[in-house]
């Protein structure tokens, strides 16, 4: 299971972000590579295997983590919106309780205590999401504002893919083993 969302990232990492990254738009993607990470570790999956599989991602400018308070603040979202308990978000697959509500509970509470720590290791933006979902979504999008208006424009990595026919050329690097970037170089 954790090889299929892996090939499905990295389908829609090469046939839709590099494109987009290398056009010069900038990429927001919902979840990115962390949430597959902290499912597969609450699945008890190996942390360090799976942060391999996941090594060839792209390392984001930024990483928003809509922070809830509890599950029950998950409960109350999901049955208003009326979809009901989903089979794999509530955790059924792990047996952690006898019916959904009780499932879904037990695996929220375990992937809260992964994000926290992620967010702390990867330097999450915290975003504190038990509030009314518009209070959640301007947030949101003051953030990201920020992060944009922040970023001089000809230092933007997106930026540089605009380069392309002026002497510069966008290539993956590999930075670290588990970290690729984009970087502009020169060409002569």
């Amino acid at each position: 299971m954790q090889l299929f969302y892996a090939t499905d990232f990295i389908d829609r990492l090469e046939n839709e972000m590099l494109p987009a990254l290398r056009a010069g738009f900038v990429v927001l993607t919902d979840r990115y590579i962390y949430s597959a990470m902290a499912r597969a570790e609450v699945r008890g999956i190996d942390s360090t295997w799976i942060r391999a599989i996941y090594g060839m991602a792209l390392v984001p400018d930024a990483v928003f983590y809509l922070r809830i308070q509890s599950p029950q603040h998950l409960v109350d979202r999901v049955l208003a919106s009326g979809r009901g308990f989903d089979y794999w978000e509530s955790g059924m697959d792990l047996h952690l309780g006898g019916d959904f509500y009780d499932s879904f509970m037990v695996y929220q509470t375990r992937m809260l205590t992964v994000f926290d720590r992620m967010s702390t290791e990867y330097g999450f933006h915290v975003l504190n999401a038990s509030r009314s979902v518009r209070s959640v979504a301007a947030d949101l999008r003051r953030a990201v504002g920020k992060l944009l208006d922040e970023v001089p424009s000809g230092n933007r990595e997106s930026d540089a893919a605009s380069q392309l026919g002026k002497g510069s050329v966008l290539r993956e690097v590999k930075t670290t083993p588990n970290e690729t970037r984009l970087k502009k170089t020169a060409t002569n």
